[in-house]
């Protein structure tokens, strides 16, 4: 499969450089709510050299450290999932909301497995899929296959994007529905393994539309993904079916009255509660301001958000996923890695430059921001 690691280089056949670090004060990213106007930003030639040439040495994955911290907070996650479960509520709701930040963390690593290069983590997506993404019912080819297409040049914030909608240009309303539908994650989730992927395999037509628009973690409606082919068939197959032995297990074991319901419903809600963790990140992973056109790395750079200060964009943010913005200007560093790509860059360009427009500090002032124009939008 087509892997998303590219080097930034690739990038830099854009259109020519522009003075981006000329735009004002409230265009940049210190927390100003200016729109900032994408279409037409031409790519900052001296950022894309500056950031691929220092952090070369940073690309190869700590193999070690992805299995520790993506299985040890599985492990951790489902101890907590246990006593929440089976503990008195003064110790089950703490247990509750640790489940849901170590989970969170342990089914973040489905974006590392779509970016990196497999060669040099050897059995890591089986293992993630078996401990995290089969249990989980979020195997990673609801993400494998769609991610990749966020990160391509072409289609990054246009139609074709199955990662973005303009959201900061829509109505009001459209942020508490964005909210609601990972609420209703797990039920869904249910229902695509336990129910329509089994009898999906008995009727070709309901497998077009199973496959094309139920098995993929997109947000742009209108996306439909193919079929996969290939080793990603194969891939897809026994993970589909591991998702499916759990979901229909899970349905079949409390109808019958086997599992307690209320076992279910700790289950269910710590599922729905790291969905809807994820989905506030995911409101200020970009600025979402494009309006469909094709932008220049740069571009898609500034519509994207770096949160580098605090302690608490660890445990809403993690993996790497702070970083998002630098992520999007090198899709190639391993998460472990981000943290000294930024320094590096940062320190090496300066205050004024271009790469601090995309830096923030709070997620208070990104979601402020959206919320603020969408309010904008209704009265326009």
């Amino acid at each position: 499969m087509q892997q998303a690691r590219q080097p930034v280089e690739s990038a830099q056949a854009a259109p020519p450089q522009g003075d981006a670090s000329a735009r004002g004060p409230d265009q940049r990213g210190g927390g100003a709510g200016a729109r900032i106007r994408l279409s037409g930003v031409p790519d900052d030639r001296e950022m894309l050299r500056v950031a691929a040439e220092l952090t070369r040495d940073l690309q190869r994955p700590n193999r070690l450290l992805y299995w520790v911290d993506s299985l040890g907070s599985a492990a951790l996650a489902y101890a907590a999932m246990a006593g929440a479960m089976l503990l008195p509520a003064i110790y089950a709701v703490p247990c509750g909301v640790a489940a849901v930040l170590l989970l969170y963390r342990a089914t973040l690593f489905i974006h590392e497995i779509t970016h990196v290069n497999h060669a040099h983590l050897p059995g890591f997506r089986l293992g993630w899929n078996v401990a995290v993404g089969m249990p989980t019912m979020l195997p990673s080819l609801m993400y494998e296959g769609i991610h990749i297409i966020h990160h391509t040049r072409t289609r990054y914030g246009t139609i074709e994007d199955p990662e973005y909608l303009p959201l900061a240009l829509m109505k009001p309303w459209s942020l508490p529905v964005f909210l609601l539908v990972s609420i209703l994650m797990p039920i869904g989730l249910l229902l695509r393994f336990g129910v329509l992927g089994p009898l999906s395999m008995l009727s070709p037509r309901l497998r077009r539309v199973v496959v094309g628009r139920f098995s993929g973690l997109q947000t742009n409606p209108r996306f439909e993904r193919r079929s996969p082919d290939g080793a990603f068939a194969r891939q897809w197959f026994w993970q589909e079916l591991g998702a499916s032995i759990v979901a229909v297990t899970l349905l079949a074991t409390v109808a019958t009255g086997v599992l307690p319901l209320h076992y279910f419903l700790v289950y269910i809600t710590i599922i729905s509660g790291v969905a809807v963790l994820n989905q506030v990140r995911t409101l200020v992973a970009h600025l979402w301001e494009n309006e469909g056109e094709p932008l220049t790395v740069t571009a898609q750079y500034l519509d994207s958000t770096n949160l580098p200060q605090g302690f608490l964009p660890y445990l809403w943010a993690p993996v790497g996923l702070r970083y998002h913005a630098l992520h999007h200007l090198l899709p190639s560093l391993p998460y472990h890695a981000l943290g000294e790509a930024h320094r590096r860059i940062s320190g090496a360009l300066g205050a004024n430059s271009t790469y601090e427009g995309a830096n923030y500090p709070t997620l208070r002032g990104l979601l402020w921001r959206l919320m603020a124009s969408t309010m904008k939008a209704r009265a326009e």
